[in-house]
């Protein structure tokens, strides 16, 4: 099974992911974590540079080729090795995020990141993506410390990021299920285990 969290920045997908990868593996799942970008020495070196290279002018096409590398070399090297053994994975973002922040939020073709996507990875996407869903700006408050190169895109960025996120979800509901992450930490873990238990009951 290969769930995938997302959602704006400072919606708490951290926090979350850590109570969700716990109650897995509680109820005996072999769970293998993840994120994109990163989890590989190519996916860890593309992230320092996507995220952290201030100095660095990277056009938005650019930034999307450069997450589909990452994502590509995760998906080889650590996802379908996982779920061919049988494990379960978590994975913090995926191919949603390229879509939503460099397509919806950006300005690229959505349906051609789709496409890209579905190339680099070799058409392995989640069972299902979790959306952690709070106003934008409300999200950017809790954010600490110094802020990446994505986090410091600006409120109209990220209110597109927000609504792209909802649209998708929208478009397709059977993949990406939308969860309150503006309330407390138990009451958002509980609806993500209710959104994921309803896919681990149908694979039972």
């Amino acid at each position: 099974m290969f769930f995938s969290i997302d959602g704006g920045d400072g919606t708490g997908k951290s926090t979350q992911i850590d109570l969700f990868c716990r109650w897995l593996e509680g109820a005996g799942h072999k769970v293998v974590r993840c994120r994109d970008p990163g989890s590989t020495p190519l996916g860890e070196a593309v992230r320092e540079l996507l995220l952290n290279r201030h100095d660095l002018c990277i056009d938005r096409r650019s930034e999307m080729f450069l997450y589909m590398a990452a994502r590509a070399q995760l998906a080889e090297e650590v996802i379908r090795p996982a779920l061919t053994e049988g494990m379960t994975v978590v994975s913090d973002r995926y191919l949603l995020a390229n879509v939503v922040y460099q397509g919806h939020a950006g300005g690229l073709d959505v349906e051609s990141l789709w496409e890209v996507g579905r190339l680099a990875t070799g058409g392995l996407l989640p069972d299902l993506t979790i959306v952690l869903d709070m106003p934008a700006d409300a999200a950017t408050r809790r954010l600490g410390g110094t802020l990446d190169r994505m986090e410091q895109q600006g409120g109209e960025f990220h209110a597109k990021v927000r609504q792209g996120f909802l649209d998708e979800a929208a478009r397709r509901p059977d993949a990406i299920a939308v969860v309150d992450a503006g309330r407390s930490i138990d009451q958002v873990q509980a609806d993500v285990r209710a959104a994921a238990s309803k896919l681990l009951t149908r694979n039972a």
